[in-house]
Formats: structure tokens, C-alpha cells, sequence
């Protein structure tokens, strides 16, 4: 049992061995103190096991959002990527407001593809009432972009914006880039069924548009 409330739990963070880590991370979100914060967050930046970062965020979602938020929002103006990335995950999982200024166009846009699609899971979280067109806007702008991983994600946070990415999505199927016709084809069957196969659709859509180019 790692000692709560000590330095052997900071230690512990950046043990070699992952489950120590995962311990630690564990126990720091057990019995949150504030004092755990900074700890935790510049680990996400850096630790390479998935399922401590996981605990890492859970961990940080059990503590105040007035002590979390703001070290959250200095990552993102990280150099690191997975600084970023795992601050947004993390704001997306706290889902305070006031977190919303910070998710600006260039996060949204972020040359990382990790980066980009924690921005579009937190960018649908945390969007204010009224500000959801002006968000699908921006989103619509990625239709094409990456691989199919990458273009899943950003069907799912355009499809839980609802019927007002439907102008959107038409202006991307009308697109001459063939990947971007492509992507809003498929994006508009998960909107009308999202229980469809990202992957099966996504191929649908493809066929069809070669088949319109043919014609």
C-alpha cells in the first residue's frame, strides 16, 4: 500500500513499473488532496501506459474543478502533444464550462491527430447552448482528414451535435475532394442511424461516390 498524503506517492508516479503507477494514481484519486494536482497532470503529459493515463484522469475528475481546471488549461499551451491531448481528454471527463474559451480553433485543428480528436470530444462536451452551428462549422472543415480511425472520432462528435450539422454535412458531400464527399456521406447515415458500422458505411459511401464519378 503506497502511503497516502506523502511523498512516496509522488515517488510512486514515476516508478518504473506501470502498476505502481497505476496504483498511485489509484490512491491519489481514493483520497483526492490538492496538493496531488500539479503531480498528476504533469504526468499525463509524459506517462506511456494507456491505462494509467486513464487513472491519472479519474483521478483528477475526483478533485475540485477550481483546483484541476486551470493547471488543465496551461497544457494546452503545451509544446508536448500529449499534453494536450490528455488535458483535453481530461477537461471532456470534468466537463466544467468555464473550460469552453480554451478550445480554440488551432487545438481544433491541431497538425496532431490525437490532439484533434480529444479537442472534437471536448468541443461537443463542453459547448455553450447557441454556439453548436459555429461549432459544426469549424468540425465540418476536418471532414477527409486522416485515417479511419482519425475520421470515426470526428463523425461521432459531429453526429452528437444533432440535425444542426446537416448543412454541413451537405456542403462536404458536394465537395470536389472525393475523401471529403466521402466522410460526410457516411458522417449523414451515422446521423440518421448512429448504431451503423462506422467502418461499413464509410465504405458505402466511398462506392457510391465512385460509382457518381463514373456516371
Amino acid at each position: 500500500m503506497i502511503p497516502i498524503g506523502s511523498a512516496h506517492l509522488l515517488d510512486a508516479l514515476r516508478a518504473r513499473s506501470s502498476s505502481t503507477r497505476l496504483e498511485a494514481a489509484l490512491a491519489a484519486g481514493t483520497h483526492p488532496e490538492a496538493a496531488f494536482v500539479t503531480a498528476l497532470v504533469q504526468r499525463c503529459a509524459v506517462e506511456p501506459d494507456f491505462f494509467v493515463r486513464d487513472m491519472l484522469t479519474w483521478a483528477l475528475t475526483r478533485l475540485p474543478p477550481e483546483d484541476t481546471v486551470p493547471a488543465l488549461l496551461a497544457e494546452l499551451r503545451s509544446d508536448r502533444a500529449q499534453a494536450r491531448s490528455q488535458a483535453l481528454h481530461t477537461l471532456s471527463k470534468i466537463g466544467e464550462g468555464s473550460a469552453w474559451p480554451a478550445i480554440t480553433r488551432s487545438l481544433l485543428r491541431d497538425a496532431d491527430d490525437e490532439v484533434a480528436r480529444s479537442a472534437w470530444r471536448a468541443a461537443v462536451v463542453l459547448v455553450p447552448a447557441g454556439q453548436e452551428e459555429a461549432l459544426a462549422t469549424e468540425l465540418g472543415t476536418q471532414l477527409g482528414r486522416g485515417d479511419r480511425d482519425v475520421q470515426r472520432s470526428l463523425s461521432r462528435a459531429l453526429v452528437a451535435l444533432g440535425d444542426v450539422v446537416e448543412p454541413v454535412l451537405r456542403t462536404g458531400m458536394a465537395s470536389p475532394d472525393p475523401a471529403v464527399r466521402a466522410h460526410a456521406r457516411a458522417t449523414e447515415v451515422l446521423l440518421d442511424d448512429p448504431e451503423a458500422g462506422f467502418d461499413s458505411v464509410i465504405e458505402e459511401a466511398k462506392r457510391l461516390g465512385a460509382l457518381g464519378s463514373e456516371g
